[in-house]
């Protein structure tokens, strides 16, 4: 069966690193010429000879994303289902050798925190749980899902990979975004991130957009969790990834998001820190190389970098995010799985959306324009 993993396999990790870090002043200024930008030149583009070019590539980010996506930021909020999980994680606070408090949501708790979300306006939802298949499976999903599909116009998913039936059943239950990140695309660094659980299987989770794509579910999400590895060669994995998917399953929308690595209690520091102007650059370069994806950035982030990046290629943002279950309801009694770092209110945030010219959208996905 075709895959990802035919193309990823062509292309070693070392020699991507040499070829990223060979390009020069020239590559750059090419790169920003064309008009068309290939991944050569993206690669120019996430290398370090493109940082005095930040400038010029933020103006080209601005204009594309003005041309194709208005002045518009979408909202969503995350709610954080259950952090039961089987995994072992060295980054994450849900891990299975964490000793916490663990909590699924039942279907009352599960209607208190749809109502609060909702009283803060959101109309798109993103679904979130640890990775563990017997609590919180296919099973737990068609209990809860026609619960929450009656609240919202846009659903998306974060859970563990699926089999492509699966998929396409969370599709007849309103799922219509899913969300995979691969974590780091080093194969080695990603064994030792991932020792135990079913997270350890490298090319079954790479090969699980694939299935979603199969699937026929409207959007798929994308990324790294920079700072795992070398952010530069993850990102280009990431950037290889978005083209053979939307080459070949072209009906699909795509998304991508930049999880930079954040502390969790007793967590895992950065291998490789990177810098709010690294982080802009890349945001930047994926404009810059893909008019049509998504760019998505999340309450990992500063107040002051989400209020700056707003212009330069983001297309959609959560804020007043809660990541642990019952969050938006209860008194946090359950392990966040990272710490927030923009704790404003959504009103807050559509205020300094509104103050940068640009609207805030609650709302921009119904069943009735499948």
């Amino acid at each position: 069966m075709n895959s990802f993993k035919n193309i990823f396999d062509q292309n070693s990790w070392e020699n991507i690193s040499e070829s990223i870090y060979s390009k020069n002043k020239i590559d750059v200024i090419n790169a920003l010429k064309n008009p068309k930008k290939t991944l050569e030149d993206f690669k120019a583009l996430i290398s370090p000879a493109a940082l005095p070019f930040l400038e010029e590539m933020a103006q080209q980010s601005h204009l594309i994303t003005q041309k194709r996506f208005g002045k518009t930021i979408q909202m969503y909020a995350p709610m954080y289902l259950s952090n039961e999980c089987q995994n072992i994680c060295t980054y994450c606070g849900f891990s299975l050798d964490n000793k916490i408090k663990r909590k699924t949501l039942n279907g009352a708790e599960i209607l208190k925190e749809i109502s609060a979300i909702k009283q803060l306006g959101y109309d798109h939802i993103l679904l979130v749980t640890g990775e563990a298949n017997k609590n919180v499976g296919m099973n737990y999903f068609r209990t809860i899902l026609p619960i929450i599909q009656a609240h919202f116009s846009h659903i998306s998913m974060e859970v563990q990979p699926l089999e492509k039936e699966e998929y396409e059943e969370l599709h007849t239950l309103g799922v219509t975004t899913i969300l995979v990140y691969q974590e780091t695309y080093h194969k080695k660094e990603y064994k030792k991130h991932h020792p135990k659980g079913k997270k350890s299987n490298f090319y079954y989770r790479l090969d699980t957009p694939d299935r979603i794509g199969k699937a026929g579910i409207h959007k798929i999400g994308l990324g790294a969790l920079l700072g795992l590895e070398d952010w530069r060669i993850d990102s280009f994995f990431t950037a290889l990834h978005l083209d053979y998917l939307e080459k070949t399953y072209w009906k699909t929308k795509y998304s991508i998001s930049f999880p930079r690595l954040r502390p969790f209690s007793g967590g895992l520091e950065p291998k490789v820190e990177m810098t709010d102007k690294e982080l802009v650059q890349l945001i930047c370069a994926f404009r810059l190389f893909n008019e049509e994806v998504e760019l998505s950035i999340s309450t990992r982030e500063s107040e002051n970098f989400r209020n700056h990046i707003i212009k330069l290629g983001i297309t959609s943002l959560s804020a007043g995010s809660k990541t642990n279950p019952g969050g938006y309801t209860v008194e946090p009694q359950s392990l966040e799985q990272f710490e927030i770092s923009d704790e404003r209110s959504p009103q807050e945030m559509a205020h300094i959306i509104k103050n940068a010219g640009y609207e805030a959208v609650w709302k921009d996905w119904d069943h009735s324009f499948q």
